[in-house]
């Protein structure tokens, strides 16, 4: 058996696959919750299939692998956009990803955070958005990627007395689906925005990944409540999608 074992969610495709493939490499065991499961196979690989946007369904998820796995690592990754400008927003954006980025988040951990507290270690890490600070037609998808970074300060500061750490990874545009739902590949708008951003391209996972593995070392326990922008310089600079 493993020494770490991680929960993240999304782990079926992008980011979170990568992070996944990297951490059974280092001998982790992972469980991916998604939506749809993983085409991954390994004997160290779990697919819990769970719509994150029910309360309900990821509150039985969460007791289900409570239940059968001492979980070291939480890694929420997974994530919606649902883009549009301010006048057609509407309430129930804000409540749906504040429950997909926010809600589910907090179940997950109140479920692995007995196993945590008992054996004085654990990793939390959200991945956040460049949006955190604000990028046209995010109305939703901004509020909640900012309330993941507050949300991980007030965790830090109540977990850090367990050994356990909380931390953000905040990617800018990254070659993910996600991106290229609002980006189409290929297209002059792609160039363009690569562009703009300082290091003169777009992120990978692999960019993201790395913030992950650093985050995820039992040596980072110095490291808590921060935010880390994976971003190509665009958080220090104007960005519009």
């Amino acid at each position: 058996m493993s020494e770490f074992t991680a929960v993240i969610t999304g782990a079926s495709k992008g980011i979170g696959a990568d992070l996944a493939s990297r951490l059974i490499e280092r001998g982790y065991t992972v469980i991916n919750i998604s939506r749809n499961a993983s085409d991954m196979t390994h004997e160290r690989f779990v697919n819990v299939e769970c719509d994150l946007l029910d309360p309900e369904a990821v509150a039985g998820a969460a007791a289900s692998i409570a239940a059968e796995h001492r979980v070291t690592h939480l890694v929420h990754n997974a994530g919606l956009i649902w883009p549009n400008l301010v006048e057609d927003a509407k309430p129930e954006d804000i409540t749906g990803l504040a429950q997909l980025h926010l809600g589910s988040a907090l179940t997950l951990l109140q479920a692995f955070l007995p196993a945590m507290k008992e054996a004085r270690f654990g990793r939390v890490m959200f991945n956040g958005s460049r949006a955190a600070l604000g990028v046209p037609t995010r109305t939703a998808y901004s509020a909640s990627k900012a309330g993941m970074i507050g949300m991980a300060r007030t965790w830090a500061l109540e977990l850090a007395p367990h050994g356990i750490t909380v931390n953000v990874v905040a990617p800018g545009p990254v070659q993910t689906d996600n991106f290229w739902g609002i980006i189409p590949k290929g297209s002059d708008r792609e160039s363009e925005l690569a562009s703009k951003i300082p290091v003169g391209r777009l992120g990978a996972v692999e960019d993201v990944s790395n913030a992950f593995l650093f985050f995820c070392d039992p040596a980072s326990s110095f490291v808590t409540g921060q935010t880390l922008y994976v971003c190509g310089g665009t958080s220090i600079g104007m960005l519009s999608l």
